[in-house]
């Protein structure tokens, strides 16, 4: 039997004479190349996102106040009393229902009105990427120039209003506490959209056109071809689709904080991450601040759980 016939002697050079692969090997794995490359964004995400959320973690503990560099004070345990003291805040808790709100409203628009376009603009249209262009501009547009038009759309004296005339909501939309979320969620699922869009018809190139072309020869018409072949074939596109829809709604901060004047009518558009920012950063509360972004992120985390169990799920 020759050396490179022994599968044992073959492995040798990998794994050791033993068999075993050494320390280092471990360490570098199979392929150290692969983990060279992936090194850099690692460190990335340890620096940008790990250790400021065990940091935030911690402050949520402690009473935690900001000094001046290089001061020494102390910052006591103190437990569970931030998320007491969160629990027990009704703003906060308001916050909390308000995304959910806009979570219900932004999440099935943002997958319907997404798949229903990126299917229309998938098939051989006229000006397909002159459309295809238009609806991802918004999402590219500075949003404080986006909210001018909204502003100037929904106003009191707005062109909706005036187009509406007598059937306009009194209050206007945007100080209308019950109209307030609803109408965030409706500017922010159409600023996004063309994103979602773009995901959609990256996974609809996937879609065999053998499969249209069986469910055509089986007698079905569009809709039935869409409902059978379609919405299956981009089922892990729409996972995620939802998941990021649902992680970017519960980051709400920037078009409550400019339509509304700041979460207003008294808090009816205002979200978690606008809360924290007002508890955390204007009136000097980060370990409040802190215990709300933890409740967020266990909030997020259990959503998407539900949300990979039951969208991501295949029959």
């Amino acid at each position: 039997m020759t050396a490179t016939s022994n599968p044992a002697i073959r492995e040798t050079p990998r794994h050791g004479i033993s068999g075993r692969r050494t320390w280092f090997g471990r360490v570098i794995g199979e392929q150290p190349i692969g983990g060279a490359l992936v090194a850099p964004y690692v460190v990335f995400l340890l620096a940008v996102f790990a250790y400021p959320l065990g940091f935030a973690v911690y402050i949520s503990f402690h009473d935690y106040f900001f000094a001046a560099p290089g001061a020494i004070v102390e910052r006591p345990f103190v437990g569970f009393d931030n998320y007491v003291a969160v629990l027990s805040d009704a703003a906060v808790r308001r916050a909390f229902g308000n995304v959910l709100v806009f979570l219900l409203i932004n999440g099935p628009l943002t997958v319907l009105l997404s798949l229903v376009l990126a299917n229309a603009l998938n098939a051989a249209i006229r000006w397909r990427t002159f459309f295809r262009v238009s609806y991802y501009v918004p999402y590219v547009t500075a949003s404080v120039a986006v909210v001018g038009v909204w502003l100037f759309l929904f106003n009191s004296d707005g062109l909706v209003n005036a187009v509406l005339g007598p059937v306009a909501p009194d209050p206007s939309w945007l100080v209308n506490s019950k109209l307030a979320m609803p109408t965030v969620a409706i500017y922010v699922t159409w600023k996004q959209l063309g994103f979602f869009i773009l995901l959609y018809l990256a996974a609809l190139q996937n879609v065999s056109r053998d499969l249209y072309e069986a469910a055509a020869m089986d007698g079905a018409g569009r809709f039935q071809s869409f409902w059978n072949v379609t919405v299956p074939g981009v089922r892990p596109a729409t996972t995620l689709v939802v998941l990021l829809a649902t992680v970017t709604g519960a980051n709400l901060f920037t078009e409550p904080y400019l339509l509304t004047g700041g979460g207003g009518p008294d808090g009816a558009s205002a979200s978690p991450v606008l809360i924290m920012y007002q508890r955390g950063i204007e009136q000097g509360n980060p370990d409040v601040g802190a215990a709300i972004g933890i409740l967020l992120v266990i909030g997020v985390l259990i959503l998407a759980l539900i949300e990979r169990r039951f969208v991501g799920r295949e029959d």
